[in-house]
C-alpha cells in the first residue's frame, strides 16, 4: 500500500503533529507501508531536518497569505502525484495543504483521512474570538466540505473527538477514534537515567513555549511555592521560543533562582531530560493529545497536567501523575501533590507510567491500527457497487 501525508510543516518547532508523524512513518513503513510526505515548506527551510526523514520528502513552499501558506506549486504537485498513492493522510486544519490534497483526491477518486491535531478545539475559538470570526467564514466554503468527504476524520482520542463536534455548525463528518502515541526511546531506559543531565532534582516543561501551553502557570506558581518549599525540585524549561516576546516577560518578572532554561532539545539529550525528571508538568490550555506526556510515560516519568491534556482521563484512572485545572491554583495543587508523595508513592507511580504507555500510547498499535482501518475501507470502496 502506498500512502501520501500532507503536512504543513515538517519543521521540529512546528510541535506534536511532526513528531507524530515521523514516529507512526517509522512503524507503518516496517509494517511494509511505502510513504511518501508533502509539506509547505521552503526546501532551504528544512535542510536541518533532513536527516531525520528516510521517506521521500517533497518541500513545496514556501507559501504566501501568512499562515495559511497558499501555493499553485503544492495544487500542481498533487495534481500530478495523487494518483500513485492508494490513500491520503492530511495533517491539521485551516491551511491550504488541507484544500489542496481534499480536492485533488476528490477529482482522482483517491480516498483521504484527517488528522484535525486538536485544531477543531472549541478553545481557539473562545480566546481567539477575531479568528473565530474569520474561521467562520471560511468554514462553510473550505474547511467543512474538505472535512465532510474525508473517508474519516481520525482523532486521537475520544475527548478530542467529543469536543471537536463543538467548534463550528454545521458539523457532517464520519468520526473515527484511531488512538496516538510514540515510540519508545532508542535508548536503554537504564542508561539515560545512569548519566544525569542536571545535577538537582528537577520539574521538567518540555514544549514550545507560548501562551497555550500554560507556562506562565507554573512559573509563577514555583516562584511562589519555592518560599513555602524550599526543597522544592528545580525547574527545567526546555522548548523553542515560538512567542519571544512571552517567554522573556517570564525571564523578567519572576525570580529566575533554580530556574533553568534551555532551547529546543533532541534524540539522545532529550530522552535523558526526560527519564531523569522528578515529573514532567504540562499545564496546557489546549492540547488534543501531548506526545511529550506520551513520551514522558514511555521512560517511566509520571505526568503533572491540565484537564485540558485531552489524554487526562487515562493518566489519573492508570495513577500515572496527577490532573487538576488550567488555572494557578490547579498548577500549584499539581506541584503541592508531587511533593506531598513518598518515595514509595513516586516509585509506584512511575511503574503506573510506564504500564500506562505501553496499553495506550505506544505508537505500534495505533499504527497498526490505522492501517487496518484505511485498507478496509479501501476494500470497501473496491466491493460498493458502480452508481
Amino acid at each position: 500500500m502506498k500512502i501520501l501525508r500532507v503536512i504543513h510543516s515538517v519543521q521540529a518547532k512546528s510541535g506534536g503533529p511532526v513528531e507524530g508523524l515521523k514516529q507512526a512513518a517509522k512503524v507503518m513503513s516496517e509494517l511494509g507501508v511505502e510513504l511518501e510526505i508533502a509539506c509547505l515548506d521552503a526546501p532551504e527551510a528544512i535542510e536541518q531536518e533532513l536527516e531525520e526523514f528516510i521517506w521521500p520528502l517533497h518541500a513545496l513552499g514556501p507559501g504566501k497569505l501568512g499562515n495559511y501558506a497558499y501555493t499553485s506549486k503544492m495544487k500542481a504537485w498533487l495534481e500530478h502525484n495523487v494518483p500513485r498513492f492508494d490513500a491520503v493522510i492530511i495533517h491539521g486544519n485551516w491551511q491550504y495543504h488541507g484544500l489542496a490534497a481534499s480536492r485533488s483526491c476528490r477529482r482522482h477518486k483517491v480516498p483521504y483521512f484527517i488528522y484535525p491535531h486538536g485544531m477543531l478545539d472549541p478553545w481557539f475559538n473562545e480566546t481567539y474570538p477575531l479568528k473565530k470570526v474569520k474561521k467562520r467564514l471560511y468554514w462553510n466554503i473550505g474547511e467543512h466540505p474538505v472535512l465532510h468527504h474525508a473517508k474519516a476524520v481520525l482523532f486521537t482520542c475520544q475527548e478530542e473527538c467529543l469536543r471537536a463536534r463543538r467548534c463550528f455548525a454545521p458539523y457532517h463528518v464520519n468520526e473515527k477514534v484511531i488512538g496516538y502515541g510514540t515510540n519508545t526511546p532508542e535508548y536503554d531506559i537504564d542508561s539515560l537515567q545512569a548519566s544525569r543531565p542536571h545535577e538537582a532534582p528537577y520539574f521538567l516543561f518540555m514544549s514550545r513555549i507560548q501562551e497555550k501551553k500554560g507556562l506562565d502557570l507554573l512559573v509563577e506558581a514555583y516562584c511562589k511555592l519555592r518560599k513555602e518549599l524550599p526543597d522544592l525540585p528545580d525547574l527545567v524549561i526546555a522548548g523553542p521560543e515560538q512567542q519571544p516576546e512571552y517567554a522573556e516577560n517570564l525571564k523578567t518578572n519572576y525570580p529566575q533562582n533554580r530556574i533553568h532554561w534551555l532551547s529546543e532539545v533532541r534524540g539522545l539529550d532529550k530522552w535523558k531530560l526526560l527519564a531523569n525528571a522528578e515529573a514532567l508538568v504540562l499545564p496546557s490550555h489546549q492540547e488534543n493529545f501531548g506526545i511529550v506526556v506520551a513520551e514522558a510515560l514511555a521512560t517511566g516519568t509520571p505526568a503533572l497536567i491540565s484537564d485540558k491534556v485531552n489524554i487526562h482521563t487515562e493518566v489519573a484512572q492508570y495513577g500515572a501523575g496527577f490532573v487538576e485545572p488550567d488555572d494557578l491554583s490547579g498548577t500549584t495543587r499539581l506541584l503541592k501533590r508531587w511533593h506531598a508523595l513518598s518515595s514509595s508513592e513516586k516509585d509506584r507511580m512511575a511503574t503506573a507510567a510506564k504500564s500506562l504507555f505501553n496499553k495506550h500510547f505506544d505508537i505500534r498499535q495505533a499504527s497498526e491500527d490505522l492501517i487496518q482501518y484505511i485498507q478496509e475501507s479501501i476494500q470497501s470502496d473496491e466491493r460498493a457497487p458502480a452508481r
